[in-house]
């Protein structure tokens, strides 16, 4: 399942990842990740949440990514979420690549039985709506 929080830049985003990935650690029988480009949110995710920086890794692209995100899954199978925070940062801002993207995670996320959840910064309109055949809004 991908779960996605769209909005502007400023509009309230990662606050509300962050107490996702929160709620996720107090209900989670496994482990959580959360992963964003820089680190910043080291003092508001839970310390049991596993904190990733992209940077730490030259992540640049969604192929990159895409790849990033299976070596995690892949490399410990009790991971329950990933929370993605800023992806077009990682990614670029390339809406029908992220289409492609999603539909990937999408099957990875099947394949691994992981919850993903992104934070998207646009507008709804600027998606592509095939996105919305394995993605949901939450936010």
């Amino acid at each position: 399942m991908i779960s996605l929080i769209i909005g502007h830049k400023g509009s309230g985003k990662t606050k509300i990842l962050v107490d996702h990935v929160n709620s996720a650690v107090a209900e989670s029988s496994g482990n959580v990740i959360c992963v964003e480009k820089e680190t910043k949110l080291t003092y508001d995710v839970n310390y049991r949440a596993r904190l990733v920086s992209t940077d730490n890794f030259s992540v640049e692209g969604f192929d990159a990514f895409y790849g990033f995100l299976s070596g995690i899954c892949a490399g410990d199978h009790d991971i329950t979420d990933i929370f993605v925070d800023a992806t077009f940062r990682i990614c670029g801002r390339d809406y029908e690549a992220l289409a492609d993207f999603m539909k990937k995670v999408d099957a990875l996320s099947k394949i691994s039985n992981i919850k993903f959840t992104f934070t998207i910064s646009t507008d709804m309109e600027n998606l592509p709506e095939r996105m919305f055949e394995y993605c949901k809004k939450i936010n």
